[in-house]
């Protein structure tokens, strides 16, 4: 082996060691805040509080179950019985046989992902539930509702992906999603990834609101950059697309309620082009649009997106 081999393959050791050592850290930091459900290929894990009808919610891109337990899971807890589920690959789910790896870049499909969140649920006796999801998680959430169209009692869509969008992901998604990306550089943002670059990126997600004080110490930003993590983030969002125009010419089709909530300020998931013709595509569909507010209306418009969680609950007839 030649010197310049040599120190590439040294270079190469030390990037994935200090990635594991980052790794383990935030996860003895995070453990799992709920448990695991066997659905007999894939270990999902739940969060479940509260007393009600079933409400579940289905996090966005790069999330969590916590990113609902900084406050607004709690607070529906209060009406409803609340199951909080990471998506296949994040928080502490695993993916599905076939999927994962440095070297494999396929992606779970909105509806691969629905039918695995469902085989959870139904594990600890989901029962006609309230689906809400949140920017990507809403796209899971429409694929639930497609996927069981007579045993889901309504939908609530928070600022979320539903049609085609004209522009191209930016650069760093469509080459973490690569095989390149994926082995190579996926690791190096693992190792190196600086808390001034985090907080930057997680307060953009927030614009134009301010990101909440302790809410990126509650959300455990370290679980998000780990190497499986940031693949699956990455490969689930790159391929997107195509399944949001398949799915797009479905949606006539939903018979429940849908609440959409959407603020007119959210420059990552635009209300024009996926909120504001939802709203057409779907029969009876409600939406309502809040002004000034950005791509994180849960935190940023709590009162408004329990209403609606509220009005999807009266709609459905559910006591």
């Amino acid at each position: 082996m030649g010197m310049t081999a040599l120190i590439a393959l040294l270079l190469v050791a030390a990037v994935q060691w200090r990635a594991g050592q980052r790794e383990a850290a935030a996860e003895e930091a995070y453990p799992p805040s709920g448990h695991l459900i066997d659905t007999g290929t894939t270990k999902v894990h739940a969060v479940v509080m509260g007393q009600g009808p079933d409400l579940v919610l289905i996090h966005g891109a790069s999330g969590s179950v916590r990113d609902y337990t900084f406050g607004f899971a709690q607070r529906m807890a209060e009406t409803h019985r609340v199951i909080l589920l990471d998506r296949p690959g994040l928080g502490w789910s695993e993916r599905p046989p076939g999927y994962g790896g440095a070297f494999n870049n396929r992606a779970e499909s909105p509806a691969v992902q629905a039918q695995i969140l469902q085989q959870a649920a139904d594990k600890i006796g989901v029962i006609n539930p309230i689906v809400m999801g949140s920017s990507y998680g809403g796209a899971v959430a429409l694929a639930w509702a497609l996927e069981r169209p007579s045993e889901t009692a309504a939908l609530v869509l928070v600022a979320s992906v539903s049609n085609p969008w004209p522009s191209e992901l930016d650069l760093l998604y469509r080459l973490n999603a690569s095989l390149v990306g994926s082995a190579l550089v996926i690791p190096m943002i693992t190792a190196f990834t600086p808390k001034r670059i985090i907080d930057q990126t997680v307060e953009s997600i927030f614009a134009p609101q301010s990101m909440p004080l302790g809410y990126l110490e509650h959300f455990g930003d370290g679980m998000t950059l780990r190497r499986s993590t940031m693949r699956a983030n990455a490969q689930q969002v790159n391929t997107l697309l195509p399944h949001v125009i398949e799915m797009s010419q479905r949606y006539s089709s939903l018979p429940m309620p849908v609440e959409i909530v959407h603020g007119d300020a959210d420059t990552i998931v635009p209300l024009h082009i996926h909120s504001e013709p939802l709203s057409r595509q779907i029969p009876g569909a409600k939406l309502t649009v809040l002004p000034g507010i950005g791509h994180m209306p849960h935190h940023a418009a709590a009162d408004e997106v329990a209403s609606a969680i509220l009005r999807a609950h009266a709609r459905a007839g559910l006591r």
